[in-house]
């Protein structure tokens, strides 16, 4: 199977070559795996795959099917899930309404889910219904951040397909495709606090072409109020995060982590962010906290970055976050 377009990720490519060469695609998977690990990627390469007519191996990405699918046209290719809010019951009874009716050009139909894991039990239910009672024709992706908050037995319906993080060096080498603009050293930053999230890296590239970044902004005044260890003034600022959706709330956490971390680093003596607006930040709080305090703020702010993988609103994680970090 062809998933080049895929970094890193070699035992998930593995398996699925050794899985399509003796049995062909299944008709169910659950992609999961943190935001921007590349679910979206996989996603659209299955697609095409399901719908490509071209020889040899799948997808081809030439045949008519496969450019397509990759440019988000293919009528056999339906989408859910995507405009930020939560999958509903009477959403996943239409998709089943829609799977009976049989493809446009394709010799399959394709479903894909995004944030499944949003889809409340009644929802799963009736997607389970559709798992085990819909047409041969009809494939479903499942896209999560967190497989273990879609229920038992729609897990047991479909194929697990878990996308790991890649390591600097592979993300360094895809941004380097992707940004031939940007300098090595931009490129090498982002692959640093991308966490081996490249979606993460596109984000923080594409960030700072496009000015003032929102979420950095939120995090480093998140902590400055810590290591000023002014609670009041902690809880004020985690009040203002209460409005934010999830993604948002999650791209705040995750630039607090990075720098709650470079605080480490500098408080240890090594080299931290290159920066000069993260580095002083970080050199700030590792003046301000001790590396106990600064390793359970990194914990807090994992722990509730995690929580945003389960169907938990912005607000109250929001309140979590004063509580965790004030502690």
């Amino acid at each position: 199977m062809n998933l080049t377009r895929l970094a890193g990720n070699g035992p998930l490519k593995r398996q699925l070559e050794l899985e399509t060469a003796r049995r062909g695609l299944s008709h169910a998977y659950i992609l999961s795996g943190p935001a921007g690990s590349g679910k979206r990627t996989l996603a659209g390469l299955l697609a095409a795959a399901l719908v490509c007519t071209g020889g040899g191996e799948r997808p081809c990405l030439s045949c008519p099917g496969c450019r397509k699918a990759l440019a988000g046209i293919h009528p056999d290719i339906v989408r859910a899930g995507d405009d930020g809010k939560d999958i509903s019951v009477a959403q996943v009874r239409q998709l089943r309404a829609d799977a009976y009716i049989r493809p446009n050009e394709a010799d399959r139909k394709i479903y894909i889910l995004e944030n499944a894991q949003t889809m409340n039990p009644s929802a799963q239910n009736a997607m389970l219904k559709l798992l085990e009672e819909g047409p041969a024709y009809a494939a479903f992706l499942l896209l999560t951040d967190n497989a273990a908050a879609l229920l038992p037995t729609v897990r047991s319906r479909c194929e697990l397909l878990p996308l790991s993080p890649v390591t600097e060096a592979e993300a360094e080498e895809w941004l380097a495709g992707r940004f031939p603009d940007r300098s090595p050293e931009e490129r090498r930053q982002a692959a640093r606090r991308c966490e081996g999230l490249l979606g993460r890296a596109v984000s923080l590239l594409e960030g700072q072409a496009g000015g003032e970044d929102k979420a950095l902004s939120a995090a480093l005044e998140l902590v400055r109020r810590l290591a000023a260890r002014d609670e009041l003034a902690l809880a004020e600022h985690c009040v203002t995060l209460e409005k934010w959706d999830r993604d948002g709330l999650r791209q705040v956490l995750d630039e607090t982590v990075l720098l709650l971390r470079d605080a480490l680093l500098c408080a240890a003596g090594a080299p931290c962010e290159a920066d000069p607006v993260r580095r002083e930040a970080a050199r700030n709080a590792a003046a301000a906290l001790s590396p106990r305090a600064l390793s359970r703020a990194v914990s807090a702010a994992e722990r509730l970055r995690d929580a945003l993988t389960y169907n938990v609103g912005a607000g109250h994680l929001a309140g979590w976050l004063a509580a965790a970090l004030s502690a």
